[in-house]
């Protein structure tokens, strides 16, 4: 499935947006720290969906938010999710040579260099966020931190990767899987869509529908990759595949098998795309993400 033209439009949109906000932020300095930035550049600049800060502009519009705002709140977002990605290619984590189609930042510099280079992208993040320049009212910016270092952290993205690797040496449940990738997976995309509300003023009682749409998107897009690991094309994903089941893992697709999970992942988007049932057309691009997700080939 093509996406649809304005999906197109805001995909390119984004990536052109973030590349440029890295490209400022990341000016290599004429010093002995120079090969730290281009390891941190090599990483953040070009490639990737950049679907965490997409869910954060396609969010943001829906209550008018100030663009400047939300596109240094999305860069933000990105550079925790670069930082993870470093750190997951790790031979220490997933051991990988591959990233976006170019070798990883361990492969391209040095596994020294490569942990830096995410310390210093999770450190840009908050940096980031807690800039004045990044909302004038200090306790937005407050909640956005609070909010962002939550799925950051061992109640988010690494304590799911945490359970990753002792999926390697333990038998999962569906339940195990599911928990380990809302947390893996699912935080981030959830602080994404949260952070559009956030700078929105939207009150956390009105947000029920924006978590249950992130909250079910997440689960999908995971299954989805589950899929392309066992389905898919190395050249079109950018990275090496069939990882899981040579490393003993449980996934969706290994405990529902491949058309059931297939199935799984469409009713998680309808659902996702209901939960949105109370928005108009200013939520479209949010529904023409959930049926990318689903779609998707890398």
């Amino acid at each position: 499935m093509t996406p649809s033209p304005a999906l197109q439009a805001a995909l390119a949109d984004t990536a052109r947006e973030i590349d440029a906000r890295f490209d400022i932020l990341l000016a290599i300095p004429d010093d002995s720290r120079a090969g730290l930035y281009r390891a941190m550049r090599h990483a953040a600049i070009g490639g990737g969906k950049r679907l965490r800060p997409l869910l954060v502009f396609a969010t943001a519009q829906i209550f008018g938010c100030d663009r400047d705002y939300t596109a240094r709140v999305a860069t933000a977002l990105e550079s925790i999710h670069v930082y993870s990605l470093i750190h997951d290619d790790l031979p220490a984590m997933d051991d990988d040579d591959m990233r976006r189609g170019k070798p990883t930042v361990h492969k391209a510099f040095d596994e020294a260099t490569a942990t830096l280079a995410g310390d210093c992208l999770h450190a840009l993040a908050f940096e980031v966020l807690a800039d004045p320049a990044t909302h004038p009212d200090p306790f937005v910016r407050a909640e956005l931190v609070f909010d962002l270092a939550r799925a950051a952290g061992p109640a988010g993205m690494a304590g799911g990767q945490m359970m990753d690797l002792e999926a390697e040496r333990a038998r999962f449940d569906l339940a195990t899987v599911s928990r380990l990738q809302a947390m893996k997976t699912g935080a981030l995309i959830s602080a994404a869509v949260e952070a559009g509300a956030i700078l929105g003023r939207v009150p956390p009682e009105g947000r029920t529908g924006l978590r249950g749409y992130a909250r079910d998107i997440g689960l999908a897009f995971q299954i989805v990759d589950d899929l392309i690991d066992v389905e898919g094309n190395e050249a079109l994903a950018g990275k090496k595949l069939r990882k899981d089941a040579g490393a003993g893992k449980e996934t969706f697709v290994s405990l529902l098998g491949v058309e059931p999970a297939r199935a799984r992942s469409r009713l998680l988007v309808d659902q996702a795309i209901a939960h949105l049932r109370h928005y108009g057309q200013e939520a479209d691009l949010l529904r023409d993400i959930a049926r990318y997700v689903l779609e998707r080939d890398r």
